[in-house]
């Protein structure tokens, strides 16, 4: 399911970029298929990434970047 999550990815970025609404909504419509489906195999950061719709940061994280940016939550640090 990640090599879908992936190419769904590039393809939603992708229509981000060139302002193609209805790709967008399409690509959305099943990266969110893709958790309601699939989020008990998937790893639970990747699941964070796209239920939060941190979809840059999920292809960092598919594409294996060590250093993606913490956002607003902490990255699940604990905080203190």
């Amino acid at each position: 399911m990640e090599t879908e999550i992936r190419k769904s990815l590039e393809a939603l970025l992708a229509a981000i970029t060139s302002g193609n609404g209805q790709v967008i909504a399409e690509e959305m419509l099943k990266l969110d298929d893709y958790v309601d489906r699939g989020s008990a195999g998937l790893h639970p950061q990747l699941v964070h990434f796209l239920r939060n719709r941190s979809y840059a940061k999920a292809r960092m994280f598919l594409a294996g970047d060590a250093e993606i940016p913490t956002g607003i939550c902490g990255g699940g640090r604990p905080r203190g």
